[in-house]
């Protein structure tokens, strides 16, 4: 969890060297970035104190869906955006990521996508579904998706992940509204 957005780590995972360096001199004022141009390189660079990751979906040796689902099964707890110009199918549907850009991705969208990612990272694991979800759902909609089983299921998904974040509301609601009570 990050208690302040300056102190927030970026990790940058592109193949093409060009866009790493350009994405970084939009974000390296704000936070620390690391870049990685490869796969197995961005698995090396990663570890806990990781807060965001933009990352590529198409990379030689190693595809960003085998980088995300290695970050997913190392344990660390980080916020992903696959970033990149594959355009959206039903296939991103299982791919446990945060949001989905598509290139190219101007200075103001990307400082936005990482501060929205941040504040994410705060939240409790039912809003960080919830969220997510939500992203895979719009990112769908605009792929023209949205008469698909998968769609349908993210439908489903989505609302039972509405109803963990309104009952883990309602507790804190009813913990608060108690607080001051001996």
């Amino acid at each position: 969890m990050v208690a302040d957005a300056s102190d927030a780590s970026v990790l940058l995972v592109d193949d093409e060297e060009a866009l790493v360096s350009l994405h970084e001199s939009y974000l390296s004022d704000r936070y620390d970035v690391t870049t990685a141009t490869g796969g197995h390189e961005a698995l090396e660079a990663a570890d806990d104190s990781l807060d965001v990751v933009l990352l590529d979906r198409r990379m030689p040796e190693m595809c960003g869906e085998e980088v995300l689902r290695g970050l997913r099964d190392s344990g660390i707890d980080c916020r992903v955006a696959m970033l990149t110009a594959v355009e959206p199918t039903v296939d991103i549907v299982d791919m446990p990521f945060d949001d989905y850009r598509v290139k190219p991705v101007e200075q103001p969208e990307l400082i936005g996508l990482v501060e929205v990612l941040i504040e994410r990272a705060n939240y409790n694991d039912a809003s960080q579904r919830y969220f997510a979800l939500a992203s895979k759902k719009a990112t769908l909609e605009v792929a023209g998706e949205e008469s698909t089983e998968e769609y349908e299921r993210i439908l489903s998904e989505l609302e039972t992940a509405r109803e963990a974040v309104d009952a883990s509301l309602d507790s804190v609601g009813a913990k608060a509204a108690f607080s001051d009570l001996p």
